[in-house]
């Protein structure tokens, strides 16, 4: 039995008690909109939590992961069981709210405490009548995200972040009552994790995740936790290769770019931050020359530490952040060597920088064509830099000279022996094949040790 068919027999059991079950939440949103969401939760109006307990106990072995606010679940079953309640905020935080169980509540209590009125439409899992206590039918016709109710909205301030990423993942306008709503809202509070499970969102599943930002910046709340890209706003860049406009405007289209890349990466989601931070050096590079010209020398490696920083903030994954301040130094690397027409061994020696070749490529398509570049013009410098990139990776897939080939040799390990290494695959780069490689390898160790006995 699936999970959708699972809620039926809830519903069923539910009914013969006299109570009513509802899909709720994001899964009605979805369903409406035709968008796949396999996430279903549903919510048992009135029957005892005693009740609904007994029933999912004749169905299966019953877990209640939320006890105290009335959720329930049945192992082996991806369904989340919920009961009516009403909360009252009690603290700033995101989870500091005292919830009351009432299964006798009503629908229209019980919707009133969701965000938006597109995510308070429940459904009658039997019946398939939709109750749609605050417009979010209208709403999802006209593609708005609009909040239910300005006091109880107010008392979790996750729902900025959420608002936004609903508007860059739908496509949807916030209301401007919403918007002037989340501008008196102090995100300060907030969890890291839980900023950065909405940014993750917006990057990884909205089709335009520069709406998540831009939505952010029309409700002046940009600063608390996204500061550096705050400051992309205003610097300036050269019209000849920016026709878009300042970092920001430039930053913003090259995300979008990225998220139709973000398919082939290695790493998406480092590919979306990556793109997101490329520039962020240039706020405090940017210079005007006396003759009007602009430059922003050395951005890619300011812009390294800037990057570190604001990751810092909102995440803890080393590796993670390691790899967007590699994407972020190397940015530039690629594009400027193939207009330049550079060899193959300058290429080799920048790939084997890079923590992701592939994906810096990807991250260099959407920063040109995030600016001054159409796909067709890029088409020509796409081939060159792919061509670079296939030879690199045979040459990389070719058996090089490794420790066991040394100890062979009568060489032990030490200082030298790492050197010698590293002399083998800098050769390796430069195309030496390993027949004649490690001759010269040897040769370097026999200058630097005495072979064991």
């Amino acid at each position: 039995m699936n999970d959708a068919e699972m809620a039926v027999r809830i519903a069923e059991l539910v009914r013969e008690e006299g109570g009513r079950a509802f899909f709720v939440g994001g899964y009605v949103r979805d369903r409406l909109l035709g968008r796949e969401n396999k996430d279903i939760d549903i919510e048992v109006h009135g029957i005892t939590p005693e009740t609904l307990t007994r029933l999912l106990g004749t169905l299966g072995e019953v877990t209640a992961f939320g006890k105290s606010f009335g959720v329930f679940g049945l192992r082996h079953c991806g369904l989340d069981i919920a009961m009516p309640r009403s909360e009252r905020a009690v603290g700033p935080g995101h989870q500091d709210f005292d919830c009351t169980l009432d299964p006798f509540i009503g629908t229209r209590q019980a919707a009133m405490r969701r965000d938006f009125t597109v995510n308070a439409l429940m459904e009658d899992i039997l019946t398939g009548e939709v109750l749609d206590h605050f417009g979010g039918l209208r709403d999802l016709e006209e593609r708005v995200i609009r909040h239910i109710d300005d006091e109880r909205f107010a008392e979790d301030p996750l729902r900025v972040l959420r608002g936004a990423q609903f508007a860059a993942r739908f496509g949807f306008a916030v209301a401007p009552e919403t918007v002037a709503v989340c501008r008196r809202m102090d995100l300060s509070a907030l969890s890291s994790e839980r900023i950065f499970g909405e940014l993750e969102k917006a990057l990884l599943k909205a089709e335009h995740p520069s709406v998540f930002f831009r939505v952010l910046r029309e409700m002046d709340q940009l600063s608390c936790w996204f500061p550096e890209i705050r400051d992309l706003i205003g610097v300036p860049q050269p019209e000849k290769y920016h026709p878009e406009g300042d970092v920001w405007n430039h930053t913003m289209q090259v995300l979008d770019q990225a998220a139709a890349l973000r398919g082939m990466a290695e790493n998406p989601l480092g590919l979306m931050l990556s793109a997101l931070c490329h520039d962020l050096g240039k706020p405090a590079v940017t210079r005007v020359e006396s003759d009007g010209r602009l430059h922003s020398f050395n951005h890619e490696q300011v812009g390294t530490a800037v990057a570190e920083c604001f990751l810092s903030r909102i995440t803890h994954e080393k590796k993670l952040k390691q790899y967007v301040k590699n994407m972020v130094l190397l940015h530039m690397g690629p594009n400027m060597m193939a207009a330049q027409n550079a060899g193959q061994k300058a290429f080799n020696r920048l790939f084997d920088r890079a923590v992701s070749p592939g994906d810096l490529l990807l991250l260099c398509r959407a920063d040109l064509l995030g600016s001054c570049m159409t796909a067709e013009d890029y088409a020509v410098l796409e081939d060159l830099l792919q061509e670079r990139l296939s030879v690199y990776r045979s040459l990389m897939a070719q058996p090089g000279i490794t420790g066991a080939d040394l100890i062979a040799a009568g060489f032990s390990p030490g200082e030298a022996f790492h050197e010698a290494l590293n002399l083998a695959h800098q050769l390796q780069l430069s195309g030496v094949p390993r027949g004649q490689a490690l001759p010269q390898v040897l040769a370097f160790l026999r200058r630097k040790e005495e072979p064991r006995a």
